[in-house]
């Protein structure tokens, strides 16, 4: 009888755990740019949570973006891994890759209007609280999230996980409604001193509520696993890193960061 109960409670709180659910869900620009999305949730939470949109790096919406997205889906977010590029494309080659970020960056209208639609789209989840909404970006994808946040969107906050800094939109006093939270590599050769100077000149001037962690010994793409896979072979080019104790201290510091913006 004891083995029948224990096998009975066993079941039960299988039941209960935790199951990431993810689909790929076609959508479209203002400009009629065709785009996919990469949805993931915990379908063991009842109701509406907060929304998360994140940002690919350079490479484009791959695995890694894909994975960001369900380990958000595990934290209780609804998470949207949006796409930037068109058609879900991606990359590992870094020529590739800056030939699609040039082309995505080229009309900063259209690139806004991209993000506008992953978030419009995220928003129409039954899952989303829309109320309460995030980004989080990787290298381009920071920078993709630093400029939604200068454009006033109505985010409760942004991350920028070593991305870019630099923009030829800079944020005017009073237009930076999100708070921010910027995790930069100490050893980015991508984005320099003057860069973060700057930056930090900038969000100072427009009254922006943000933090910025310099990551001792990290490199540009210190969160990404395959960072140095992809910097080396042929893929070499862009001096890049995976460095593990970054990666663990700035997620650990983003969920610090929702939790106080959420509540």
């Amino acid at each position: 009888m004891r083995m029948f109960l224990a096998f009975v409670l066993l079941a039960l709180s299988g039941l209960s755990q935790a199951a990431i659910k993810t689909q790929e869900i076609p959508y479209q620009s203002a400009d009629g740019t065709k785009l996919i999305g990469y949805y993931a949730y915990d379908d063991a939470i009842k109701g509406q949570r907060p929304g998360v949109v994140v940002v690919h790096e350079w490479w484009g919406l791959n695995d890694y973006t894909k994975r960001r997205a369900r380990d958000l889906a595990g934290l209780g977010y609804s998470a949207l891994a949006i796409d930037m590029y068109g058609d879900g494309k991606n990359t590992e080659h870094p020529k590739d890759a800056m030939a699609f970020m040039q082309a995505a960056m080229k009309d900063s209208a259209a690139s806004s209007a991209r993000f506008q639609a992953g978030l419009d789209l995220l928003k129409k989840q039954p899952q989303t609280d829309p109320n309460k909404l995030a980004a989080i970006g990787y290298c381009f994808g920071g920078g993709v999230v630093l400029n939604a946040a200068r454009q006033g969107l109505p985010l409760a906050g942004v991350v920028s996980f070593h991305g870019a800094l630099a923009t030829n939109t800079p944020a005017t006093p009073g237009s930076v409604k999100a708070k921010i939270l910027v995790e930069h590599g100490a050893m980015d050769s991508m984005v320099t001193p003057d860069n973060v100077a700057a930056f930090k000149a900038e969000m100072d001037k427009a009254g922006a509520d943000y933090k910025f962690v310099s990551l001792e010994g990290a490199k540009h793409g210190f969160s990404n696993p395959d960072a140095d896979r992809l910097s080396h072979g042929d893929h070499a080019g862009p001096d890049i890193g995976y460095n593990k104790a970054a990666d663990e201290k700035s997620w650990a510091d983003m969920q610090a960061f929702f939790k106080k913006i959420f509540g």
